[in-house]
């Protein structure tokens, strides 16, 4: 068999770039947890009449059916694989709602698949994290404050590049068109959420196509290009003049969200109240999200906001407010420039020697005795020198060897070269240890690079 060629779009780790990934995918399930949302894994399956109520993600779908199937036969068609977790949250709602208890809060972080011209930061195959808090009839605004505590929290204490959650609220967007004199808002906020893609020009043309005069697109660049850190961008907002009930509203709305989601700012992490952030979608009603990671020209990792329709059966309507963070549009551009890796590509915590041959029945005794403990081990693979043992470890990245012996058992440091006399039965290492931990790969030595080019999809 010839050597296999890589699929674009569909990136794969080594297992120790595997192991960051993992470790980034437990920091967030931890986080949501702390908050009390649930787990929930949804099919990967869904009909392709609900995949395709946005049209323009017709051409995107990938369909499911057998390889021999007649492509006339009912029982073989109409399904395809999901492209993002909020058409099988609206799905699941609405078929599971009677055993369901409202607000319902869940996270979900699983895999999707989306048919697009592959490139870094978009994928055909990748994992997302959704988190979403859904109410039935009505869901109060405490949900979307809760949200942005929770994704800033979540991004925060991810060991990464410098990300930025910026934060807007449609309300305050559509207030102030409206109190500028504007009918529809729409072709406006379409036009400014065009501002980073297009400029300041591009978006000016765009506001005199939908009838704005130079009076209306000063001001509303002016609002455009606010931005804080903290709550002083409602003054900002204010000194502009201009006045409408819907403005207030959004205004109180978006204080309220900041105050909340700016506790987790630090060096590594902010939380930007950006009025130009509008979020083009129809959907969206009122708080709206992007998370950029700004070491990378901002690549965009996730997105979200409330929308007050997710789902409707004829009796009720299901709201809520949501972000979605692309775990491998976060993780695929670090590791393709070197800069994502874990300390080993093992679990292994400890490798217990083997002198011999003949000892190996009790290598595994003290495996299995630190096993019991929590503690990940393994037994070498052959009798070698201990030197040859030890640079295996090394490789591996386990950071501890095991010396069984008669007389006293002793464990090594090989990092540091430290050796203590241990007993498997109460010897532990380090909590910081335990697992795989995200490193800087340049100061890693006992990693070799990949080489590979990483390539995903969202």
């Amino acid at each position: 068999m010839s050597r296999p060629t890589p699929l674009s779009g569909f990136p794969e780790l080594l297992p120790s770039q595997r192991a960051a990934e993992l470790a980034i995918i437990d920091s967030l399930r931890e986080t949501f947890e702390l908050h009390g949302f649930a787990s929930l894994e949804t099919r990967f399956v869904e009909p392709l009449d609900q995949l395709l109520r946005k049209g323009e993600t017709s051409n995107e779908v990938y369909v499911l059916r057998r390889l021999q199937a007649d492509p006339d036969a009912a029982s073989d068609s109409g399904m395809g694989l999901h492209f993002d977790l909020t058409v099988p949250l609206a799905r699941y709602v609405l078929e599971h709602q009677g055993d369901l208890h409202f607000p319902f809060r869940r996270y979900q972080i699983q895999r999707c698949w989306r048919g697009e011209r592959p490139q870094e930061g978009r994928y055909r195959e990748f994992t997302q994290a959704d988190i979403d808090i859904i109410g039935r009839d009505t869901l109060g605004f405490d949900a979307d404050v809760e949200v942005t505590e929770v994704m800033a929290e979540a991004l925060s204490r991810l060991p990464v590049p410098a990300l930025t959650l910026h934060v807007n609220n449609r309300k305050l967007i559509e207030g102030f068109y409206r109190g500028l004199g504007v009918d529809d808002p729409t072709p406006v906020i379409r036009a400014v959420d065009k501002l980073d893609k297009i400029g300041v020009d591009g978006v000016t043309t765009l506001l005199a196509e939908a009838g704005l005069d130079q009076t209306q697109t000063r001001q509303t660049l002016a609002l455009a290009q606010i931005r804080s850190t903290d709550t002083s961008f409602a003054d900002e907002v204010r000194a502009l003049g201009v006045e409408h009930p819907l403005l207030e509203e959004g205004l109180r709305d978006l204080v309220r969200a900041v105050e909340a989601g700016s506790r987790s700012n630090s060096a590594q992490f902010t939380l930007l109240a950006d009025l130009s952030i509008a979020r083009g979608l129809d959907y969206y009603t009122g708080t709206v999200f992007e998370g950029r990671m700004e070491t990378h020209g901002a690549l965009s990792i996730c997105a979200g906001g409330r929308y007050d329709a997710l789902a409707a059966d004829g009796r009720s309507t299901y709201p809520g407010v949501g972000i979605s963070l692309g775990v491998t549009r976060l993780v695929a551009p670090l590791v393709a420039r070197g800069l994502l890796d874990a300390d080993r590509s093992v679990p292994s915590v400890v490798l217990v020697s083997l002198a011999d041959e003949d000892s190996r029945p009790a290598a595994r005794e003290v495996a299995r005795a630190l096993r019991s403990r929590g503690i990940s081990t393994e037994v070498a693979p052959e009798p070698a020198k201990l030197g040859k043992q030890i640079r295996h470890a090394d490789r591996r990245g386990i950071p501890y060897v095991w010396f069984p012996s008669a007389d006293g058992h002793q464990v090594k440091d090989i990092r540091s070269g430290d050796q203590v006399d241990a007993d498997p039965a109460t010897w532990a290492p380090p909590p910081a240890d335990l697992r795989p931990r995200i490193v800087d790969p340049s100061q890693t030595a006992t990693h070799a690079p990949s080489g590979q080019s990483e390539e995903s999809s969202r």
